[in-house]
């Protein structure tokens, strides 16, 4: 059985969800698991999960591109791990790449090792900028938004209004409300 996964990383990419369950469907997938998280959600992608519960010996898990699936070299590895351990195989639409075969793993363990080196690069060079910016005085970091709402934030909570309705008002997350809740709780007067 062929088994698709298509995830994007937000929910605005829904063009993007649509172009990738359209080739999952022209690959003749069957049953197709779809998220709309990042990949650098660690935390949990669900979906996955389920995907890779779901396949038994003999199927194929099928992603459009390697970046749809993987987020690390080891975090494929251990999803090809997962997979040969279940006797199923993964097929890269993009990449033409089916480790069903052993041409198909060793190019896809290059290939892997590949990007992770391209974006340690990247991340490399973003790191020298920001230690250059910085020591030129340009880089101030992004600019806390919260703290400069914690008066509004008390005066709603003065109100009445809970802390999750707060934060959605002001556009800030419900951490910063209940933060600043607490600030301004020790900074009150004590009798």
């Amino acid at each position: 059985m062929l088994i698709g996964y298509a995830r994007t990383s937000t929910i605005d990419q829904s063009a993007g969800l649509d172009a990738q369950l359209r080739d999952l469907q022209n690959a003749g997938v069957e049953k197709i698991f779809t998220e709309q998280v990042s990949s650098v959600d660690v935390a949990h992608r669900e979906q996955l999960a389920l995907a890779l519960d779901f396949v038994r010996d003999g199927d194929t898990l099928v992603v459009t591109k390697l970046d749809r699936l993987a987020r690390s070299v080891a975090h494929l590895l251990t999803i090809l791990e997962t997979l040969a351990g279940k006797g199923a195989s993964l097929r890269i639409l993009s990449m033409g790449i089916d480790t069903g075969t052993p041409t198909g793993k060793l190019m896809l363990t290059i290939l892997g090792g590949v990007a992770q080196f391209e974006r340690e690069i990247m991340l490399e060079r973003q790191r020298e900028g920001i230690a250059k910016a910085k020591a030129e005085g340009k880089y101030k970091g992004r600019k806390p938004t919260a703290r400069e709402k914690a008066t509004e934030i008390l005066a709603l909570k003065e109100q009445g209004i809970r802390p999750t309705e707060i934060a959605k008002r002001l556009g800030i997350g419900r951490a910063s409300v209940y933060r600043a809740i607490g600030a301004g709780q020790s900074d009150a007067p004590t009798s």
